[in-house]
């Protein structure tokens, strides 16, 4: 197999890390922000164990877009009203998935393309409150 392969599953296993952290770390800006540089972090330490500095560039540039592009979710459903646990548990057995089926051959790269896409998909689509029976009061 090539450099390639490696570099896609690198990549992969890092969106996966990158929406692991996310979800565990996504209460507050402070924990996202401490969940990017972590899923960069680690990242990185995937493709230094796996080969050389490209791995690792691949790592971690997929540890940061697996954060970026799972914390607008995680995010959004804490805002409105998820549990802290039932949402990182969710989205860490996503990210179990996400991890698993890097290892198919240019899927680590498709995962490190349409996660922040369909994060960037959700942004247009969410409410940004939801109005309840507010929107039924005679005013």
């Amino acid at each position: 197999m090539g450099s390639w392969y490696w570099i896609g599953v690198c990549a992969g296993l890092g969106v996966g890390v990158g929406v692991l952290l996310a979800g565990l770390l996504a209460g507050t800006r402070a924990g996202l922000a401490a969940g990017l540089v972590l899923a960069v972090g680690a990242g990185i330490l995937i493709g230094l164990a796996v080969g050389q500095w490209d791995e690792s560039v691949g790592g971690g540039v997929g540890g940061a877009l697996g954060s970026i592009g799972s914390a607008r979710l995680v995010s959004g459903t804490l805002r409105r009203g998820g549990s802290r646990f039932g949402t990182a548990v969710f989205v860490g057995l996503a990210a179990l998935v996400l991890a698993a089926i890097a290892w198919i051959p240019i899927v680590g790269f498709l995962e490190a393309v349409l996660v922040p896409a369909l994060a960037a998909r959700l942004r247009g689509r969410a409410a940004e409150r939801y109005a309840g029976l507010r929107s039924l009061a005679k005013d």
